[in-house]
């Protein structure tokens, strides 16, 4: 799989791996986290800055990917030590289910970060202002391997639309080659699923000439909720949080989490909660969504799938409910 490198890996059993000729305690990690554009790829650099300076004999490294459905596949496959990602595409690979095709994967969360925004981003010229207006219209539906794309294919049936059929065209495109087809006329409209606000977007919104839009979706939560399950919630983002956007943008949002291996070893696992649970304010400095990694945050039900045992008992201990 691109964009993890060789001296990134890691093993699956122990969470480490020994490097030939350096002592047994050097230990190397790749985190994967998303596209250039979007939110996961700042933070995971950040991360990896923060574990590499306080645990030990480690050097992390914070790997571009497709995204959520290909960080869990990665994990899965043990080419990578820990993950950020969506919940839905966390619970699918659990399952096996969707794109993970039959192949399940052993993820266990160790913390709960902030909120995932649907949104689907068009400009005033082309006159889209519902998901109905997309029919006939040049979309993306995100990179392959994002989770993007696993949610943006659940919007779009909820909809009432065909994803083969009632576009003109369907691209396949991360976030920055989305804005930069919009700028050239190559495309109408794009899904992206990131905390906001997100540089893709920002840059479009700041283009001269242009007005962005921000489609409502929305009041398709209960149709998307009785097909995929409860991992989906409708909230709100406020005008102004890009530039020229005039209105609120009634949307649907899944949270994210930080996810690991099931045999990722306890003390690892304790070791990368206790760097970046006293890193949080810096870190909430790369990103603001970073503000969300709260101990409010660290809810069962917001992770989706079972807590990593020592993820579990590191949030009790420092004073998290977990109900």
């Amino acid at each position: 799989m691109s964009g993890i490198s060789r001296r990134g890996l890691m093993a699956a059993t122990a969470g480490t791996l020994a490097l030939p000729g350096l002592a047994a305690a050097q230990t190397q990690m790749a985190i994967a986290t998303g596209t250039t554009g979007g939110v996961y790829y700042p933070l995971g650099g950040a991360l990896a800055n923060y574990l590499s300076r306080g645990i030990p004999g480690m050097s992390a490294t914070a790997e571009v990917t497709g995204g959520s459905v290909a960080n869990f596949q990665l994990l899965g496959a043990g080419r990578v030590g820990m993950v950020f990602g969506q919940v839905d595409a966390a619970v699918d690979g659990l399952r096996g289910a969707g794109p993970f095709r039959g192949r399940t994967v052993p993820a266990r969360a160790v913390a709960v970060l902030y909120t995932n925004r649907m949104q689907v981003v068009t400009t005033a010229a082309t006159g889209i202002r519902t998901m109905a207006d997309l029919r006939g219209k040049r979309v993306s539906t995100g990179a392959p391997g994002s989770a993007t794309e696993l949610f943006a294919f659940r919007v779009i049936a909820a909809a009432g639309l065909d994803r083969e059929r009632d576009f003109r065209a369907r691209e396949r495109l991360s976030p920055a080659e989305s804005t930069n087809a919009i700028r050239d006329g190559k495309l109408d409209a794009y899904f992206f699923v990131s905390g906001v606000p997100t540089s893709a977007i920002t840059d479009l919104a700041a283009t001269p000439g242009t007005q962005i839009v921000l489609v409502d979706h929305a009041d398709l939560h209960q149709r998307i909720v009785a097909e995929n399950g409860p991992v989906y919630f409708p909230e709100v983002i406020p005008a102004n949080t890009y530039p020229g956007q005039t209105r609120d943008n009634q949307q649907l949002s899944v949270a994210n989490i930080l996810a690991v291996r099931e045999d990722m070893s306890a003390e690892m696992v304790t070791n990368i909660l206790r760097v970046t649970w006293e890193n949080r304010e810096d870190w909430a400095r790369v990103h603001a969504e970073a503000r969300n990694f709260t101990l409010a945050a660290q809810k069962t039900a917001a992770a989706g799938i079972p807590w990593h045992p020592a993820a579990e008992a590191f949030w009790r201990a420092a004073g998290a409910t977990l109900a």
